[in-house]
């Protein structure tokens, strides 16, 4: 999958968001970030990327995925543009 059909932030492929991607402070779609990390040109999550990655694998075990899917989904964060 091309960087740029995920978030930059979570690393979700932007065709699974639900909302079809975050909202930029002017209202426009954002082409880099999703729904759930970015909106109204913000982002939804404040802390570090390991404290991010955590936060991830916890939502995705709430939501059915195992512990080592949410493992492995998560650990390639750090290499996204947010968190460069």
């Amino acid at each position: 999958m091309n960087s740029k059909q995920m978030c930059q932030s979570c690393g979700m492929p932007l065709s699974n968001d639900p909302n079809g991607g975050g909202t930029n402070s002017f209202g426009g779609k954002s082409e880099k970030y999703c729904s759930y990390c970015f909106q109204k040109g913000e982002f939804t999550y404040k802390g570090t990327v390991t404290e991010f990655q955590e936060f991830c694998r916890i939502k995705m075990k709430e939501n059915g995925h195992s512990a080592f899917k949410s493992w492995l989904f998560s650990r390639g964060m750090k290499r996204l543009e947010r968190w460069k």
